[in-house]
C-alpha cells in the first residue's frame, strides 16, 4: 500500500531539451538542472524530449526517465505542434522548458525559464536585430500569459519582467543557479601543468571568456581597448577563451606585435578543464555590457579567483562585494582596476575569500529543489498515470 500511495502522488514531468543541441549558457543550464533534478528526485517520472537522436541514452541509467526523440521541421513546429502531441500521448502533468517558449495551444500546464528581459530594454537594441526584438515583443507576452509559472534566473530579471508585464507578478519567481559541482579551486599542480600544455597557456595570464556571436554583449571591444592601455604596465598575457574566438584577431585587426602579441586565443575550453584554467589565472576579467545571470562569475568565485566585472545589471547582482566593479564603457577604468588587483596582494586575497563565501549562494542543488517545488505544485492539479509503451 505505501508503494502504491507514493506512485499515485508522483508527477509526470515533461522536459523540453532542444537546448541540448546548442552551445552556451542555456545549454549548460539545461544539462546541469536536469542532472541535479534526477539526482535528488526518484519519486516523480520524467519524460525528456530531444530534437536529435544523438542525445538518446544520456539518462538510460535513471529508472524514472523515459527518453524521446521528437522530430519536427523547425523550432516553432517542435515547440507548438510536436511537443503538445507527445505530451498528450504520454499524459504529462507539467511541462518544463529551460528557455523562453511554451506551447500556446497545449492543455498541459507549463513552466518556462527566462534568462533576461534584454529584448525589452533600451540597451537591447545594441545586441539584437530588429527582427529578433520584434519576434520577442510579439510572442513573449503570449508565452508569459500561457505559462502556469515562470522561473527567473536573477532578481534583476524578475523586477524587469514585473515592471514590463505586471500581470506576471504572481507567477514569476527568482531561482538562482550556480556552477557545475566540479568547479572548485584546483590544488593539484600536475593537473594545472597538464591543462597549461593542452591549451598552450602562459605562466601568468588574465582570463576572459567570449562567444563568437556574443562579442558585442561581452564587451570584447572594451577589453581590447583596456588591454592597449595595459601594454607595458603588466607582465601577464590575456587569454581569450571560446569556440572560434581566434577569428577575433582578424575581425578586430589585432596586431601580431606590440599590444596584440600578448593576446592568446586557445579556442574552446572544455568544461572539465575550466576549474584548472580559472585557478591558474591571476584574474578573471569579465566587464560585459549586458547579462542577467553571468555563470562564469560564479565559476570564478568558486575557484577563488579575483574578478573585475561590470557594475551594471546582473553582473553586479551576482558578483556583489567579491569583485572590483567597473564601467564597461570606460577602458581606462577597466585597465586601472586590473592594475589595482594585480598590484595589491591584500585586495586579491580579500576578493578571493569573498568569492568563495559568496559562491555558497549559488548551487545547482538549491536551484533544482526550488524548481522541483514549482513543478510539483503546478503538476499536482493534473490527472496522473500514463500508458506504458516503447520509447519514441
Amino acid at each position: 500500500m505505501p508503494d502504491r500511495c507514493r506512485r499515485e502522488e508522483a508527477v509526470r514531468i515533461g522536459v523540453m531539451l532542444r537546448t541540448f543541441d546548442e552551445r552556451g549558457g542555456v545549454a549548460v543550464y539545461s544539462r546541469n538542472l536536469l542532472d541535479t533534478l534526477l539526482a535528488i528526485d526518484r519519486r516523480n517520472e520524467y519524460e525528456v524530449f530531444y530534437r536529435t537522436a544523438k542525445h538518446r541514452g544520456l539518462f538510460s541509467a535513471c529508472p524514472n526517465v523515459t527518453e524521446h526523440v521528437v522530430r519536427a521541421c523547425g523550432k516553432a513546429h517542435w515547440d507548438q505542434v510536436a511537443i503538445p502531441r507527445v505530451c498528450r500521448r504520454r499524459r504529462v502533468d507539467v511541462l518544463l522548458h529551460p528557455k523562453f517558449t511554451v506551447p500556446l495551444l497545449s492543455a498541459v500546464p507549463s513552466v518556462m525559464v527566462v534568462h533576461g528581459a534584454d529584448w525589452f530594454l533600451p540597451e537591447g537594441a545594441t545586441f539584437y536585430t530588429p527582427l529578433d526584438r520584434m519576434y520577442m515583443r510579439l510572442f513573449l507576452p503570449l508565452y508569459l500569459r500561457k505559462a502556469a509559472a515562470v522561473i527567473s534566473v536573477s532578481q534583476l530579471t524578475t523586477e524587469d519582467f514585473v515592471r514590463i508585464f505586471p500581470y506576471c507578478r504572481d507567477k514569476i519567481a527568482t531561482v538562482y543557479f550556480g556552477p557545475a559541482p566540479h568547479f572548485r579551486r584546483e590544488t593539484d599542480p600536475e593537473r594545472i601543468a597538464e591543462v597549461r600544455r593542452k591549451y598552450g597557456l602562459p605562466e601568468r595570464y588574465i582570463l576572459t571568456l567570449q562567444k563568437l556571436d556574443g562579442d558585442t554583449r561581452k564587451n570584447l571591444r572594451g577589453i581590447l581597448a583596456a588591454w592597449r592601455l595595459l601594454h607595458g604596465r603588466i607582465d601577464q598575457k590575456l587569454v581569450v577563451g571560446g569556440l572560434g574566438c581566434e577569428r577575433f584577431r582578424e575581425d578586430y585587426a589585432i596586431p601580431g606585435d606590440g599590444w596584440g602579441s600578448s593576446i592568446l586565443f586557445p579556442g574552446y575550453l572544455d568544461q572539465a578543464d575550466l576549474p584548472a584554467i580559472y585557478t591558474a589565472s591571476d584574474l578573471f576579467l569579465y566587464p560585459s555590457n549586458l547579462e542577467a545571470f553571468p555563470i562564469p562569475i560564479t565559476e570564478a568565485m568558486r575557484c577563488g579567483v579575483p574578478i573585475v566585472t561590470s557594475r551594471i545589471n546582473g553582473l553586479a547582482e551576482i558578483a556583489g562585494d567579491a569583485a572590483v566593479l567597473v564601467d564597461p564603457g570606460n577602458p581606462v577604468e577597466i585597465a586601472d582596476a586590473v592594475c589595482r588587483v594585480l598590484e595589491e596582494p591584500e585586495l586579491r586575497q580579500q576578493l578571493a575569500a569573498r568569492g568563495l563565501e559568496r559562491a555558497r549562494l549559488f548551487s545547482w542543488e538549491s536551484c533544482a529543489r526550488r524548481t522541483l517545488e514549482i513543478l510539483e505544485r503546478v503538476g499536482r492539479g493534473q490527472s496522473r498515470g500514463a500508458p506504458v509503451g516503447q520509447q519514441t
